[in-house]
């Protein structure tokens, strides 16, 4: 049975085994994210904080990015698809921070939404070929090969990393504050 809080969040499992565990708070952290940016206009999207350019539109555009990208391209050597292939990355390293503020608020969420589903179907099928164990295609440069449960755990220190960084700037946008 899955308890869902106060703000949407499906709660991870507290006795599940190590993929249920690890799945359940890369959920948890996702539906954290998608409170901390729901609701929010263009204008509240791209609010900054402080000396900082980081924005809630940039960060999301950066999270489906950064989803796709693991889990296409590294663990599966597949193409990302669209907007992200056609981007001359060697251009603008932070192409997908800078280019979110053309972008409406739907359309971000629509993106990232894609993203993790897509991101989703991709893990499912990692879990079946392999399991936690299976091991990306993409080898790093020092020779290296990080399976799904890294990625996986990478992607919730990112969720993490994100989700404390999305807190200050909703609380600048329109006060709005929580864990």
């Amino acid at each position: 049975m899955t308890i869902i809080d106060a703000q949407g969040r499906p709660e991870p499992p507290v006795g599940g085994d190590e993929a249920a565990t690890l799945l359940g708070f890369l959920e948890f952290h996702r539906a954290t994210f998608a409170w901390k940016v729901g609701g929010l206009d263009a204008k509240g999207l791209n609010t900054t904080v402080g000396a900082s350019t980081m924005t809630l539109g940039g960060m999301m555009k950066h999270l489906a990015l950064v989803e796709i990208s693991w889990f296409a391209e590294d663990l599966f050597g597949r193409p990302m698809g669209e907007p992200w292939d056609s981007v001359d990355w060697k251009a603008d390293r932070d192409w997908d921070w800078h280019s979110a503020a053309d972008d409406t608020p739907e359309a971000l969420l629509a993106l990232w939404e894609r993203e993790v589903d897509r991101v989703r179907a991709l893990t499912a099928e990692a879990m079946a070929d392999g399991g936690l164990d299976r091991p990306a295609v993409r080898t790093w440069k020092d020779g290296r090969t990080p399976t799904l449960r890294w990625l996986l755990v990478h992607m919730i220190e990112e969720y993490a990393r994100h989700n404390g960084h999305a807190d200050l700037i909703r609380e600048a946008v329109d006060g709005r504050t929580g864990e």
